[in-house]
């Protein structure tokens, strides 16, 4: 599994751990809500228990049905539906909301101030807002930014640590 996938499922282990606690004392079992733009996946026999990202979470105790249960959202490639999918996750007083993208962390921040939010991924989170910095995220959002400026500082100065010599150094941000 990648790295990205074993930081959210840290994430998630340590943001449902307190809620594990007192759902033994109540019965109540948390709920994750997943926000995703895309459409559920149309392959036969798909079944999510079997990505990386569930089998990981069973290796760490959390059995989706058993002490755990999933709340999924598909907005079927129309973003605009996010908002909506986004409030109806809040209704449902979900224990945390899992974005997938960065447009799915937007609705969910709109959409509540209370409820944790971990994002699977962005590519700035501090430059689109969702984070005030990343070594203090503030509110109620947290996860995971592949590209941000404060990242690409020191990667340079990293870099010319190692190598004092360079005079030039060329960057390309590739997006698939």
């Amino acid at each position: 599994m990648r790295l990205i996938g074993l930081a959210v499922i840290l994430i998630v282990t340590l943001t449902l751990g307190p809620l594990a606690v007192e759902a033994q004392k109540t019965a109540k079992h948390p709920r994750i809500g997943i926000l995703s733009a895309s459409s559920p996946p149309s392959e036969p026999g798909w079944q999510p228990q079997r990505s990386p990202f569930w089998q990981a979470m069973r290796e760490l105790g959390w059995i989706e049905g058993q002490n755990i249960m999933v709340e999924r959202r598909w907005a079927e490639r129309r973003p605009d539906r996010l908002p909506a999918l986004a409030a109806e996750l809040v209704q449902l007083k979900v224990d945390l909301i899992l974005a997938t993208a960065g447009g799915e962390t937007w609705a969910a921040k709109k959409a509540t101030k209370t409820i944790p939010i971990v994002m699977l991924t962005s590519l700035d989170a501090v430059e689109q807002g969702f984070v005030a910095s990343l070594a203090r995220p503030g509110a109620n959002v947290t996860g995971v930014t592949s590209m941000t400026t404060e990242l690409s500082r020191k990667r340079l100065e990293l870099l010319m640590e190692a190598a004092p010599k360079i005079s030039r150094v060329a960057a390309c941000n590739v997006r698939t």
